[in-house]
């Protein structure tokens, strides 16, 4: 995740701070759950680029798996603004169909690679290229075919009010899509452009508003 910056769980840039990387050594992160559970994993210290905090990733995947009956091996994952792959990697190691990485920073996708060829996770595939020409290029080749989006953008840059409309024709009838924000999508706060989804489940971790969207029902969808 990364907050600010086309790159994000990041990617590097924090509001209003220059989105470039700036390496200052190693960092990890830990898987919580599944095959790889308690596997560290390098994290490219970059500013800006911050990973979804291990209290908040096993919540949501506690969420996920619940409402998925645990059937994560039928389920594709779309991971948008992957940064450190923290969401991505936690849905391969709890058996995700396959995950998709997209992520717009040169060195955080060779990081991501090398964390890939590290676990052999032979189902995740690591692309380089903007999110929401990710999403569009997906949903024209496979509409419906994804279960899960995680939505993790840079703030301040109106990316989720941009990514999240096109996900509509990614998603399976029931799929879900993990949003983060700075600011809550539900209650009087809500956004305009958060009209034709639901919030399932949402919980809040110092600034970060962290959310589980459904499309709602009769929603029409436009290709």
């Amino acid at each position: 995740m990364r907050k600010s910056s086309p790159p994000s769980h990041g990617t590097p840039s924090k509001g209003g701070k220059p989105s470039r990387p700036v390496n200052r050594g190693p960092h990890q992160v830990r898987i919580i759950g599944g095959q790889w559970k308690r596997t560290p994993l390098p994290v490219l210290d970059a500013e800006g680029l911050r990973p979804t905090p291990d209290r908040v990733r096993e919540t949501v995947f506690n969420w996920i798996t619940h409402l998925i009956d645990g059937a994560w091996e039928q389920v594709a994952c779309m991971d948008l603004f992957a940064g450190s792959g923290a969401l991505g990697f936690e849905a391969a190691s709890r058996g995700a169909r396959r995950v998709v990485m997209v992520e717009n920073s040169g060195p955080a996708v060779r990081q991501l690679e090398a964390n890939r060829d590290k676990l052999k996770a032979d189902k995740l595939a690591i692309v380089r290229g903007d999110a929401l020409a990710a999403v569009q290029s997906a949903a024209q080749r496979e509409p419906g075919g994804y279960g899960l989006v995680f939505i993790d953008p840079p703030y301040h840059q109106g990316w989720l009010e941009k990514v999240l409309p096109a996900c509509m024709p990614l998603l399976t009838p029931s799929g879900l899509v993990y949003a983060e924000a700075e600011y809550p999508l539900d209650g009087e706060q809500a956004p305009e452009w958060m009209q034709d989804w639901e919030v399932v489940r949402a919980d809040k971790a110092g600034m970060v508003f962290y959310h589980l969207l459904q499309r709602k029902s009769g929603t029409q969808i436009e290709a």
